[in-house]
């Protein structure tokens, strides 16, 4: 384990400067050594699968939840026979695949069968993740970023050296998945609603993204975010870490593509 290292404030000023701000204390905790692995959340429509596009056209190896659960819900997967043993057919495509819209409908509208659904599905993506983050390191890959939606949902925050949250106002992502996705505006209130508020991450993010305007805008907060990153991973791995609410903010006005969801 190496020493401290400070974190990097920045922020937008309103002609649209990323300023710095300077260091504030802070560590992590981390058992990876010669990695640093990274967190990258944010709810339905924020922009975060825009941030890790972005962050892998930069060097970061991207480990994407929604892309393993995909995998994980394949046909002939226990995962997929548990959901049909649950849901019946109707949730199942002429060709075997799951019909995620089909699904969808069903989990957004009452939360206890999200839940169900997330305890059939969330351990073959934990696996897998875990298998993906091991291959990373054997690689000597030095920036990793897990995308995962529900992190703060399921209490990961500290599996991870540090946590970037892309976030957007509620008005914007609903009409996002509206506009963009096609939904009724009353299934895209319930895929919102069924996530934890983006006001409660914030305190316990590192690095907060607030994608609501340029895409150009958002490229320059990526890469404001990415040179911190960069020399996080140059540093040795941290002692300790402060959790709190020691907030970077990087404000970003980014009309984004949407992220999936893992049914979407």
């Amino acid at each position: 384990m190496g020493p401290q290292s400070s974190k990097q404030l920045f922020m937008r000023d309103i002609a649209g400067r990323t300023s710095y701000l300077g260091p504030q204390a802070a560590a992590s905790t981390s058992i990876h050594s010669k990695m640093i692995l990274i967190g990258l959340t944010g709810n339905i429509a924020s922009g975060k699968s825009e941030v890790a596009k972005m962050l892998a056209e930069r060097g970061a190896t991207i480990i994407d939840a929604d892309e393993l659960a995909r995998e994980a819900v394949r046909p002939e997967t226990q995962a997929l026979r548990d959901i049909v043993k649950r849901w019946g057919k109707d949730v199942i495509k002429q060709d075997g695949s799951l019909d995620r819209e089909a699904l969808r409908r069903i989990v957004f509208a009452e939360q206890s069968e999200l839940d169900a659904l997330n305890r059939i599905v969330h351990p073959g993506v934990a696996r897998m993740q875990d298998r993906e983050v091991a291959r990373a390191k054997e690689r000597g890959d030095p920036i990793v970023v897990c995308v995962i939606p529900l992190l703060f949902e399921r209490s990961l925050v500290d599996e991870f050296d540090a946590i970037v949250l892309v976030d957007a106002p509620r008005p914007l992502r609903l009409e996002r998945l509206v506009t963009n996705r096609g939904l009724e505006e009353t299934e895209a209130m319930n895929m919102i609603a069924a996530q934890m508020p983006a006001e409660l991450k914030r305190a316990r993010a590192d690095y907060c993204i607030d994608n609501n305007g340029s895409l150009e805008e958002l490229e320059r907060d990526v890469d404001a975010l990415w040179s911190s990153l960069q020399r996080d991973a140059v540093d040795t791995v941290k002692d300790t870490r402060v959790k709190g609410s020691d907030v970077h903010a990087m404000g970003s006005d980014a009309r984004v593509m949407e992220s999936q969801v893992s049914i979407s």
